[in-house]
C-alpha cells in the first residue's frame, strides 16, 4: 500500500478579506463628529456676528443715502447727527448718547472714534455746531469723512 503524503492534504491558506472602506474605525467616526460639531460652531457665531453688526450696514446706507443728498444747510447736518446718535445708542447703549448735545456729544464722537481723533476735533465740533447754525461752518464732505471713519470703527 502506498502511504499517501500527509502535506497533500493540506489546503491553501486562505486570507481573510479586507475591512473595506465602510463602516469606518471608531477614531474616524469622532473626527468626523468634531468636524461636524465645528462647522456648527462657526456657523453660529458667523451669523450671530453678521446680526450683531446688521445695524451697521442699515448705518452706512443711510450715511451713502445723506452723502448724495448733501446741502449744506442745518437741517442736512442734524440729519448726520440724528444718523450718529442712533449708531451710537446701538453700539454703546450703556452710556446714553441720545441724550448729548454740544460739547459732551463733541467728546463722545471723539472718544469713541477709532483714529486721529486729535486731527478731527475742529472738523466735529463744526458738524456738530452746523447742525444749530443758520449758515454752517462744515464743509459736508468733510463731515461724511468723519462719519465714514467714525461708523468704521463701530463693529461689535
Amino acid at each position: 500500500m502506498m502511504q499517501q503524503d500527509p502535506l497533500s492534504q493540506l489546503r491553501d491558506i486562505h486570507l481573510p478579506q479586507s475591512g473595506g472602506f465602510w463602516p469606518p474605525a471608531p477614531g474616524w467616526w469622532l473626527l468626523m463628529a468634531i468636524a461636524i460639531a465645528l462647522g456648527i460652531l462657526a456657523f453660529v457665531l458667523i451669523r450671530r456676528k453678521r446680526r450683531k453688526n446688521r445695524w451697521l450696514k442699515t448705518a452706512i446706507t443711510e450715511l451713502n443715502r445723506l452723502e448724495q443728498a448733501a446741502t449744506p444747510n442745518s437741517q442736512w447736518f442734524g440729519a448726520l447727527n440724528a444718523l450718529l446718535k442712533q449708531a451710537a445708542r446701538i453700539r454703546y447703549p450703556e452710556r446714553l448718547p441720545e441724550s448729548l448735545s454740544g460739547e459732551p456729544w463733541v467728546r463722545f464722537l471723539l472718544e469713541t472714534s477709532p483714529k486721529d481723533r486729535i486731527a478731527s476735533r475742529p472738523v466735529v465740533e463744526a458738524m456738530v455746531n452746523s447742525s444749530w447754525q443758520p449758515t454752517p461752518e462744515c464743509h459736508t464732505s468733510d463731515a461724511v469723512a468723519f462719519a465714514r471713519v467714525w461708523l468704521g470703527g463701530q463693529k461689535c
